[in-house]
């Protein structure tokens, strides 16, 4: 297979998965459509290496994941998450149930590296299940390296429909509160302000190049501060390793973050470097490469431990948000969607909460209401659960393979 041709069926499979997730609103989530045509495609005439040979090698794809992780960490400002406290407490409490709950049971059930390998990408996305994926190949465990990606795949099933049932029903629930006039304006307002800053694009505040022309900030500029902050990331835990084992992946996203906080990077330079797309479709390349080890029986084999780990960390969620919830006075529905955000992050979780709003009033001012007391949350808590710290349990998990 030539390179161009391979390169064209692998960017038609990505938009078929684009279009049905289009077309069915998010209902049917993209990576499950790319992931059923890599596995027809790999059963049938694809060459193995066909990612490769499109012009994707392992090594590309890896560079990617330390630009984008280190770009990540500039996603992250203690201001705009100062406001959203309970929120994050409540994420992290979803995930402390995942974890109690699969290895109290889970373990018994399916064996520990099972576990292990099925809690990261669980609570977390694309980069979180190729750690695991990569680590598993390395250990010599190679069902459960398919695994780690099929689970990424599959969770969306679970969360999608259940925190829309759960938003329907905190939806009216609050809006039965505004019609008989309990809901305070006053925290409309501030609401409102919390949803400004979460879905607003700060302006570059680059405070170690304040004094240098706009003009001189190229696209390679922003690629060069990039790499840099990967770089000292990488290379700071190739100098912890004697000590401790900390994983590069873990170290970018901090580092990003402090470059964001010092002035170093701007948020979201990868956006901003025009880097983004292309960075994102190496990875999902390389995440659907992972596919070509999974045969028929091997998919039969994993389907048990599959949906037995998401059921388990479902409910592992729900106890555990909820108890969060009632300490925090937070409605339980709203608690279990925070922490159901974990299963797709973003941007699933901004389309499933304004599906819901649309559904529930044609009214405009009761839908700023609705999206006002309900979307920052939600962002706030895909934002915590997948961005941040399934990165930060997939570099410790990884070691206990």
């Amino acid at each position: 297979m030539s390179q161009m041709l391979a390169l064209v069926i692998l960017m038609a499979i990505l938009f078929i998965g684009d279009l049905v997730a289009v077309r069915t609103k998010a209902w049917v989530p993209s990576i499950f459509v790319c992931a059923v045509l890599f596995l027809l495609g790999y059963w049938t005439f694809f060459p193995q290496d066909i990612v490769a040979v499109a012009g994707v090698p392992p090594v590309v794809a890896v560079m990617m994941m330390y630009l984008l992780i280190t770009n990540m960490g500039t996603l992250l400002s203690l201001q705009e998450l100062k406001n959203q406290w309970k929120t994050i407490v409540i994420a992290l409490s979803g995930i402390l149930g995942i974890i109690a709950i699969l290895f109290g049971i889970g373990t018994f059930i399916f064996g520990y590296q099972t576990i292990v390998v099925a809690i990261p990408p669980l609570v977390g996305g694309v980069v979180s299940a190729l750690i695991m994926s990569e680590g598993a190949k390395e250990a010599g465990l190679a069902s459960l390296s398919v695994f780690a990606i099929v689970i990424y795949v599959m969770q969306g099933f679970a969360g999608y429909p259940i925190t829309s049932i759960v938003l329907k029903k905190e939806g009216k629930r609050l809006l039965q509160q505004y019609r008989s006039g309990q809901l305070a304006v006053k925290e409309q307002g501030k609401a409102a302000e919390e949803v400004a800053a979460a879905t607003a694009v700060v302006k570059p505040e680059l405070k170690l190049f304040k004094n240098m022309p706009d003009k001189y900030n190229t696209e390679f500029f922003k690629f060069l501060r990039l790499s840099l902050v990967a770089f000292l990331a990488y290379q700071t835990s190739t100098l912890l390793a004697p000590v401790v084992t900390v994983s590069p992946f873990v170290l970018c996203l901090l580092f990003g973050v402090i470059a964001r906080s010092v002035g170093f990077l701007e948020k979201q330079v990868l956006q901003k470097a025009n880097g983004f797309g292309f960075a994102l479709v190496a990875l999902m390349l390389f995440i659907f490469d992972g596919l070509k080890q999974a045969t028929p029986s091997m998919m039969l084999e994993i389907i048990y431990p599959l949906v037995g780990t998401i059921v388990l960390g479902v409910i592992g969620m729900y106890i555990f948000s909820f108890i969060a919830g009632k300490l925090l006075k937070v409605s339980k529905e709203m608690a279990f969607a925070v922490s159901l955000t974990a299963l797709y992050g973003f941007p699933a979780d901004y389309i499933i909460t304004n599906e819901v709003i649309k559904s529930l009033t044609e009214d405009e001012k009761e839908r700023e209401i609705l999206t006002s007391h309900m979307l920052p949350p939600m962002l706030v808590g895909g934002f915590i659960t997948v961005t941040m710290v399934s990165v930060v349990l997939a570099g410790i998990f990884v070691g206990f393979l």
